[in-house]
């Protein structure tokens, strides 16, 4: 280790602990009063970048979000639209 790679680590660590403290807010803010699930997000997007995991709750997260803003806009999703595939209408 040099001290040129220092500030990288430092970056890292100060990176890592933000996103968990994000983290543990937003599942603390899901039953008090407070943005829980986008804190949770942020939390995931700062960690996804050094940890694989938090990158597939991440996608599982927004998958779940596009799901509600779909039904909230009244927009169902298909099956084969989720996939990127293309239905008959659209042929």
């Amino acid at each position: 280790m040099t001290w040129q790679s220092t500030p990288r680590i430092g970056r890292r660590l100060v990176r890592i602990a933000a996103g968990f403290t994000l983290l543990v807010l937003g599942v603390i803010a899901l039953v008090l009063p407070g943005p829980g699930w986008l804190m949770i997000a942020l939390g995931l997007a700062l960690l996804a970048s050094e940890f694989a995991w938090a990158r597939r709750l991440l996608d599982r997260v927004k998958a779940g979000a596009r799901k509600v803003r779909n039904v909230i806009g009244g927009k169902r999703e298909t099956r084969n639209q989720h996939r990127g595939q293309r239905t008959r209408e659209e042929e």
